[in-house]
């Protein structure tokens, strides 16, 4: 399936990684990562920093699924509100949740630091604003908890937000300064690469795993062509794209569209180059490039099938260009390109990580949500601490016990 289309700007903004390398025989490991994306990285990351065996396995170039059409936002901040979702999970769960992901971004960004891997990181500030004046009491509700349980977090009222960031918002704003932005391809290539010349990682791209059998002292893996991969553990980390893994549905499917504009003179882009999304849903989000251009992204619709998302794209991106244009009207905002994606949500908007039950030799590291990364960052890390026999209070909070009680 195509989880993207059109003509995402990291895939143009960096030359496509060379590198073709399929499964050609039989295969025997200790761990097998399927997926080479942003999350399947992170993972590999984090075993081999462990000394952990590991191999990665994608059916497509490196990178080239969802990772390549991310927008890359890095927020704390996860799709469902802390107040909302205190009511859902608890309050207790949700406030780690939340502080699992502010911590994540500062793991990112050293995990890049440690490899030189230069991803575009860019740590900034972030603009969550009513999108209408009824929403700014879910903001203030919002406030306060974030302020309980000691999270980043101010209120603005919109006439400060208007003059601080030259943003004409029609409500009230929650402003933290602990978020961030990069490029997610680069990423996650970038760390590929390291690790395959550093620690020896195998990396097979092309190889379509057809069958996944769980045995009592491993996994067998049967690919297209025949080949098998004998394994003591699997770790799936490809987004919706696990279905044929997973006995239950446990995510929604949405389709997602983004526009980049052309490069913008400096002087008309909004001061501190903050990141800004909203409270509809679905929401609109803003972020810049190095390169001065804008990246605009929203408009998400449940996902039927790549056809009719395709089908979608140029009315979404009027509808994305006006409602650019109504927040800064002073920028001459062109788009240059235009993309739409597929990407997969749940009902507490959190991840789902580890062990599905009685599945005790297959992991999977799903970042679904809008917080993919952080949440990404956060998984390969539960994982790696699990099969070393470390303990992680957040796992709880992200596993698959959650499904009888919310599914």
């Amino acid at each position: 399936m195509d989880l993207h289309s059109g003509l995402p700007y990291w895939i143009v903004r960096n030359s496509l990684l060379d590198y073709f390398h399929p499964l050609e025989d039989d295969l025997s490991t200790d761990i097998v990562i399927v997926g080479s994306g942003i999350t399947g990285a992170l993972m590999a990351h984090e075993l081999c920093r462990a000394g952990i065996e590991c191999c990665v396995i994608d059916k497509r170039s490196i990178a080239t699924g969802s990772s390549a059409a991310s927008t890359a936002l890095l927020q704390y901040e996860i799709d469902v509100p802390l107040c909302r979702m205190a009511k859902i999970i608890s309050e207790e769960n949700a406030a780690t949740a939340y502080h699992a992901c502010l911590q994540s971004i500062s793991d990112i960004k050293k995990v890049l630091k440690e490899t030189d891997v230069d991803a575009g990181f860019e740590q900034l500030s972030s603009v969550f604003y009513a999108s209408c004046s009824a929403d700014n009491k879910l903001l203030e509700q919002e406030y306060e908890i974030r302020q309980k349980h000691e999270l980043p977090v101010n209120l603005l009222k919109k006439q400060e937000i208007r003059k601080r960031y030259k943003v004409k918002v029609p409500g009230n704003a929650l402003v933290n300064e602990t978020s961030a932005q990069m490029d997610a391809y680069r990423a996650a290539t970038g760390l590929l690469t390291y690790h395959m010349k550093e620690n020896g990682l195998k990396v097979f791209t092309h190889t379509n795993i057809k069958k996944c059998t769980e045995t009592s002292d491993g996994c067998i893996m049967i690919t297209d062509k025949g080949n098998k991969i004998k394994c003591g553990y699997v770790i799936v980390a490809t987004g919706f794209e696990a279905g044929q893994f997973l006995p239950k549905k446990i995510m929604d499917l949405t389709s997602t569209y983004a526009l980049i504009s052309h490069p913008v003179a400096p002087e008309y882009l909004w001061p501190e180059h903050c990141l800004i999304w909203e409270t509809a849903d679905p929401y609109l989000y803003i972020r810049t490039t190095d390169g001065n251009r804008i990246i605009v992204g929203g408009e998400d619709e449940k996902f039927s099938d790549p056809e009719h998302r395709d089908s979608l794209l140029r009315k979404k991106i009027r509808i994305l260009e006006r409602k650019i244009r109504k927040l800064f009207p002073d920028i001459p905002f062109k788009t240059e390109m235009a993309w739409c994606g597929t990407f997969s949500s749940t009902k507490d908007g959190l991840p789902f990580i580890g062990n599905w039950p009685g599945k005790e030799r297959i992991f999977f590291d799903l970042g679904y949500g809008g917080n993919g990364i952080t949440f990404s960052m956060i998984g390969a890390q539960i994982i790696c601490h699990k099969l070393q026999d470390i303990k992680d209070e957040r796992s709880h909070v992200f596993g698959y016990d959650r499904i009888e009680k919310y599914w």
